[in-house]
């Protein structure tokens, strides 16, 4: 396939060419990433028009998952140009079949938001989906985001993979607490990060400190009145009892 393109869109020419160089394939490249997208698009579709053959790669993984090629597929859709995926690599599927955790319903949320805030908010929304939960992360965001995920979720099973598919491919498993001290005491770790967390615990009320702990982090980005819906949300308990309970804590932080 890539021998037989005319051209390969990739998003770093130079982690492409030394794939090319292994197999001796000689295709010309050009680069296409999130920054500049938007400028090579018409070129590229342009060529498509014109008879040739584009093959879009990625550094890691599959194209278009987390990734700014969709768009290009999007624009190739418009246009009615012919278009087709060549199963690869995919960190979702590998790390979710690696995980241990329940394959029959899965979230794949891709990367959280990169500041504590909106990252506490979203993790909030993803707390009821009942389905075990697939993450994209960066590996120097790697601890903060389990700490803040065992604050939102509590103590899920979860499993934490890297370099998938690759020579030091690695998982790590444990409750999400306990690989949030590990990453906190190791530091980051090398390498492309996808980290799979369980579904909702046995459905059963949380406990006060619990409900107490998921309301503080909240408070911490929004109104007594927000943070109540959202806790509301995420546990399934009364809204009116969440946002007394939240008055309350923001009363004693207030003092």
């Amino acid at each position: 396939m890539l021998a037989g393109a005319d051209v390969i869109a990739c998003e770093d020419t130079r982690v492409t060419a030394k794939l090319l160089a292994i197999h001796g394939i000689k295709t010309p490249t050009l680069s296409y990433h999130e920054h500049n997208a938007a400028q090579r698009a018409p070129a590229i579709i342009k060529r498509l028009k014109g008879g040739e053959t584009v093959a879009l790669v990625s550094d890691a993984g599959t194209p278009l998952v987390s990734d700014p090629g969709y768009r290009l597929v999007g624009q190739c859709i418009e246009a009615g140009v012919a278009l087709t995926a060549v199963p690869g690599p995919s960190s979702v599927m590998a790390a979710l079949v690696l995980s241990g955790l329940p394959t029959d319903r899965f979230f794949f949320q891709g990367f959280l938001a990169a500041k504590a805030g909106p990252r506490r908010r979203q993790l909030a929304e993803l707390a009821a989906v009942p389905a075990t939960l697939v993450v994209m992360e960066s590996a120097k965001r790697l601890a903060a985001m389990l700490t803040d995920a065992a604050d939102a979720l509590g103590p899920r099973a979860a499993a934490v993979t890297r370099e998938l598919t690759k020579k030091f491919e690695e998982v790590r498993r444990g409750a999400l607490p306990e690989l949030a001290r590990h990453y906190r005491d190791a530091g980051p770790p090398k390498g492309e990060v996808t980290v799979v967390i369980g579904p909702p615990l046995a459905a059963e009320a949380p406990d006060a400190a619990a409900v107490d702990a998921l309301l503080r982090t909240a408070l911490s980005e929004n109104s007594v009145r927000d943070a109540a819906q959202l806790v509301a949300e995420a546990t399934g308990l009364a809204r009116r009892d969440l946002y007394q309970r939240a008055l309350a804590l923001q009363a004693d932080r207030d003092e």
